[in-house]
């Protein structure tokens, strides 16, 4: 689809722009705070295996992957902003639950309900409901930009708050981040209606997995797992390794995140510029792997292991921001809704894959190397076989 690149968002899309990435900053936000702590703090309640840890940080995921195209489906039904205020609901529930888990599956559980709230497809389909096709990549874009935002900030913050009011109270800040996304929705969203009936679920689902925008779906499956993997490893390794205790963290995770603008923002800037936007994509993909790669062999060293996060972040920002810009553009008009579902499907299944992945590997004694290795090789698989795609001219986006 060609987008005009002069088209200026009008004000009713501006406001609508803004408070939803401001709901899904502040969602995320609140989930996101509970990412850098949550493993050591599984491992410390009755119960805690390096397994459970695992599953702890993912089991989010797996529901939210199982409710995306089902929330998506209803909300076509019954409309977007029930179907939000009641997965935002949800969210709250599981960080009550998470408040009060005294043991290792009592915190499964709780991470479990939090991703029964399934509103990502929800709301970006209520984005493109309020946004003309002109501006829609740019205002997908810019939610991208506002999540990526919310993990720098939680991933900084989230380890200095748990060292201030416990693991427990983050889960009760989540909780109340939660409450300030549901006013969100309910007193400064824009008003509006389905731009228009989606098709029947079944063939748009089809169309949508044979349009070959498969390197998107596989490249975000590969983000999230490579996230979720990478925040059981990377804890551990500051511990027990460089004798970091887990309040003081974010000492580590703030210079980080500045030095991996200086990757970001270059590559936001290719992107832009290049007609073949699936190059910088590839090579945000190459650096994931080799960011994995140097965490798995040289997290021993200090110094090696936060050079790599910061390549690791530079990745991961961009292709954060930019996989489902690229994506809404490539699928078109009318398969954008089914695509997009099934690329928020696939972004919390690689949560739940890395989380359970990393506690079975660490479980089976292969360690923080291993469990960096594997997600490297699974970044190097993606980069490799969208190099391909790229090559045979499949799932090119306009």
């Amino acid at each position: 689809m060609s987008v005009d690149a002069g088209a200026a968002l009008v004000p009713s899309e501006r406001r609508a722009v803004a408070t939803l990435s401001a709901v899904y900053a502040t969602r995320m936000l609140g989930l996101f705070l509970l990412l850098p702590v949550l493993a050591l703090h599984a491992g410390s309640l009755p119960g805690g295996t390096p397994l459970m840890a695992g599953l702890a940080v993912g089991a989010y995921g797996l529901t939210q992957a199982l409710l995306q195209i089902p929330f998506g489906m209803w909300s076509d039904r019954w409309g977007r902003r029930p179907l939000i205020v009641a997965g935002l609901s949800l969210q709250v529930l599981g960080s009550v639950l998470g408040w009060a888990a005294s043991s290792a599956w009592a915190l499964v559980a709780a991470r479990a309900v939090q991703g029964l709230g399934a509103v990502s497809g929800p709301a970006l389909a209520l984005l493109a409901d309020l946004t003309r096709p002109a501006v829609r990549t740019r205002a997908m874009a810019i939610v991208g930009i506002s999540i990526g935002a919310s993990l720098v900030l939680s991933l900084v913050a989230g380890p200095a708050l748990a060292g201030w009011i416990g693991v427990r109270g983050v889960f009760a800040a989540t909780g109340l981040l939660g409450l300030l996304a549901l006013l969100l929705v309910l007193v400064a969203l824009p008003a509006g209606g389905l731009a228009r009936r989606a098709p029947r679920p079944g063939p748009a689902i089809r169309d949508a997995l044979a349009r070959g925008l498969w390197p998107h779906y596989a490249g975000v499956l590969v983000l999230h797992l490579t996230l979720t993997a990478t925040f059981i490893s990377v804890p551990l390794a500051l511990r027990d390794l460089h004798g970091i205790p887990g309040p003081e963290h974010w000492r580590s995770y703030l210079p980080v995140f500045a030095l991996s603008l200086l990757l970001t923002l270059p590559l936001l800037l290719w992107s832009e510029r290049t007609p073949r936007t699936r190059l910088p994509l590839l090579a945000a993909g190459l650096l994931l792997a080799a960011a994995q790669a140097a965490i798995g062999l040289g997290h021993g060293d200090r110094l090696v292991l936060l050079a790599a996060l910061v390549g690791y972040f530079g990745a991961f920002n961009f292709l954060e921001a930019r996989l489902p810009a690229s994506l809404s553009a490539a699928a078109g008009e009318e398969l954008r809704g089914a695509a997009l579902g099934l690329f928020a499907t696939c972004q919390f299944l690689g949560a739940f894959a890395g989380g359970a992945l990393g506690g079975l590997l660490l479980a089976a004694g292969s360690g923080i190397g291993g469990v960096s290795l594997v997600a490297g090789a699974g970044a190097l698989g993606w980069a490799l076989l969208a190099a391909r795609a790229e090559a045979n001219g499949a799932g090119r986006s306009g």
